[in-house]
């Protein structure tokens, strides 16, 4: 009688789809089933959570990258009795700050889907993409090429709503307190946006969690340092 395999479920982030992963599939592909979920033009949290549930066998494992990480753990919130692991690679826990913090927040996001408007999501794209890799890696011309094209791929449509969703995100505290599965935690040593001192904490809130950091990387880690990530996603799998 044939085994079925392990399914992994990957959930990406911002603006990302199944390209941010692509790495990290084409290592484990022969040994796991790989779905990648898709929101569509979900605009909250929750309602990604749910199209991802809904293409996800029984039991899986479940990686989320960014805000794929803030819907993993509403995954966890909603469902944590079908996910057999855990992993969160540079993402967060917290709700958005109130006051001048959360409007400073809110309107730098607008900024980013004023010019996603006006001039287009691949000019968007070029200003994002400052922050969110090693400042080493901006001369990475195959790297940045394949996050341009990776947002380029989405409309300003879905980027509204993934706005949305992140600016109306509610605290994970809890949900990472009652995780009970192996947990993977992951962080580029120099992600600017969802920076190492916030996995931490993550991790000091989670009972089976392992902190990974990865060296000389920004906040796109799967793709900066496939290497390593890959590592670590494989050490998690082989974990009970």
């Amino acid at each position: 009688m044939t085994m079925s395999r392990e399914t992994v479920l990957f959930l990406p982030g911002l603006m990302c789809d199944r390209a941010v992963w692509e790495p990290q599939i084409a290592a484990l592909c022969a040994r796991y089933e790989c779905l990648v979920a898709d929101y569509g033009v979900a605009d909250s949290l929750t309602a990604m959570a749910q199209s991802a549930l809904e293409v996800a066998p029984r039991r899986f494992s479940l990686a989320g990258h960014s805000m794929g990480g803030r819907v993993a753990l509403e995954v966890m919130r909603n469902a944590a009795q079908r996910v057999r692991r855990l992993a969160l690679l540079d993402t967060g826990h917290q709700a958005r700050p109130e006051a001048k913090a959360g409007e400073a927040e809110a309107a730098k996001r607008f900024r980013l889907l004023d010019i996603a408007r006006s001039q287009g999501m691949r000019a968007m794209g070029r200003e994002w993409v400052q922050g969110m890799v090693h400042p080493e890696r901006l001369q990475d011309e195959a790297l940045i090429e394949s996050i341009l094209a990776m947002i380029e791929r989405k409309t300003p449509a879905v980027f509204a709503a993934q706005i949305r969703a992140l600016l109306a995100r509610p605290s994970a505290d809890a949900v990472l307190r009652a995780i009970r599965c192996p947990t993977l935690i992951v962080c580029g040593r120099q992600d600017r946006w969802s920076p190492l001192a916030r996995h931490e904490e993550m991790a000091e809130m989670v009972v089976r969690s392992h902190l990974a950091v990865v060296e000389d990387s920004g906040h796109m880690v799967t793709l900066e340092r496939p290497g390593p990530v890959t590592a670590a996603l494989e050490r998690w799998l082989a974990s009970d």
